[in-house]
């Protein structure tokens, strides 16, 4: 199917002005819409990249969702404080914590909660 059709157009790809013999025509050659798709693909793994990056980074604050205990370290994790902080809070008691031994200090998920209500 041949067309007597010429239409100015502007490649999507390089910018440059070019003659499109149809009208859904959107890049001036074969290189130029080579280049655009492996342009496209790039993007895409990128953007499916970041995903996972960002899945990764999200999972711990689901696993510490789940736990009805947590840990010093754990507890400074969620309030985005340091651990240093989280120790100081509980000594003057703005949170509730028991230690179970010299390193062992639990934090009880309800009272974490309840510091934010």
């Amino acid at each position: 199917m041949s067309s007597n059709i010429q239409v100015k157009r502007i490649c999507q790809h390089c910018n440059n002005e070019f003659t499109a013999r149809t009208t859904v025509t959107k890049y001036c050659g074969d290189t130029c819409a080579k280049r655009a798709y492996k342009a496209r693909l790039k993007v895409s793994k990128i953007e499916a990249s970041d995903k996972q990056t960002q899945q990764i980074k999200n999972q711990p604050f689901e696993e510490l969702k789940t736990k009805e205990f947590l840990t010093v370290r754990e507890v400074a994790c969620l309030l985005n404080c340091s651990v240093r902080s989280t120790y100081y809070y509980i000594e003057i008691g703005t949170i509730k914590a028991v230690n179970l031994g010299k390193r062992i200090t639990r934090v009880k998920r309800s009272e974490i909660d309840k510091l934010f209500t």
